[in-house]
């Protein structure tokens, strides 16, 4: 009677919760053995699948150990060793901050994770993940590894597939590992269409995209559709310079260093955002919200990246998302 079955946690969870209360409170001892699955689940009034669900998963934690034909014993009682996972990212932004901060929060005193950068270095990806292989539960991993994609896959066949996680970008060669990813070409083409009536406002629509600096080129077939399905004269500009700036113009900037950049110009014109120009920065934070009295901003929601991957550690229910993205609008646009 201890199953809610009207609970929004999975059943098969509600029994391995029960199980740990049961070993903490020294009902069953190391070496011991546990009720049958199906005397668990005729006590407990739910399948046998679920309970095999749960044995199952406690017996990939180290919780329980099964012999042949004896049923499943109490392998230890140590059962709240943390989960050591590893978050390895591309590069330190402000966005990969926010995903490490609510992947970090979400797992609470049940995880710790561990940062490494690899700087879109395949060199330094590869040593990180051969030296920490066996040191970690789990690995979650941004995989943004510029010209050499094929050397990155790779190294990540190299880990156990059930440690991985991928977060933030769907490789085509990895289809078959659970991910959190963002959909960049559709992605920009939605965002962009929930505020069109805004963009409407002004004579032409350019894209700033910085190519020394890496971004998915997924961005700029999706900002391309979007203007031809729409219409809209459009530009899409390398290395943002004073001349590109100008009034009755807006401008979707990828790159903060141009944010900053397209700011300082507009001021010493003397323009006002929203008005005499439109500014769309991509990637949300709250600086943006600040700045300029409001930036209007295209952005997934690096937050709920975290929290997914989070939830899939704890539950090990692990699949394949997308991840939310949204127009936030501001004053700027």
């Amino acid at each position: 009677m201890r199953i809610n079955h009207d609970s929004e946690i999975p059943k098969y969870k509600q029994v391995t919760d029960l199980l740990i209360s049961d070993i903490e409170a020294g009902i069953f001892k190391v070496g011991q053995r546990i009720p049958s699955i199906n005397e668990t689940s005729e006590e407990l009034l739910i399948s046998r699948d679920t309970v095999e669900k749960a044995y199952v998963y406690l017996r990939k934690k180290g919780i329980l150990a099964s012999v042949r034909g004896k049923g499943y014993y109490v392998n230890q009682i140590n059962v709240h060793k943390k989960i050591k996972v590893a978050l390895i990212l591309n590069k330190l932004s402000n966005y990969k901050r926010s995903i490490y901060y609510s992947l970090s929060e979400t797992l609470g005193n049940k995880a710790s994770v561990d940062v490494f950068i690899y700087n879109y270095n395949i060199d330094q990806f590869e040593e990180i993940v051969n030296n920490q292989m066996v040191h970690y539960d789990y690995f979650v991993i941004l995989p943004h590894f510029k010209d050499d994609e094929a050397t990155g896959v790779s190294i990540i066949k190299k880990i156990p597939k059930k440690k991985v996680l991928l977060v933030d970008r769907n490789l085509d060669s990895l289809k078959d590992y659970p991910v959190v990813y963002q959909e960049y070409e559709k992605d920009i083409q939605t965002a962009l269409g929930k505020g069109i009536e805004l963009v409407r406002k002004y004579n032409r629509v350019n894209l700033v995209f910085p190519v020394n600096q890496y971004y998915s080129r997924y961005i700029v077939r999706g900002f391309r559709i979007f203007c031809q399905v729409n219409k809209f004269q459009f530009s899409i500009i390398d290395q943002l310079d004073e001349s590109h700036v100008k009034c009755d113009e807006a401008f979707v900037l990828i790159s903060d260093d141009d944010l900053y950049r397209f700011i300082k110009i507009c001021r010493n014109k003397n323009w006002k955002l929203g008005k005499d120009v439109g500014l769309v920065a991509y990637n949300d934070n709250p600086v943006k919200e600040l700045l300029e009295n409001g930036i209007t901003t295209i952005s997934t929601n690096h937050d709920e990246i975290g929290r997914i991957a989070a939830q899939m550690i704890l539950t090990g229910e692990f699949r394949r998302i997308k991840s939310p993205f949204e127009f936030i609008r501001r004053n700027s646009l």
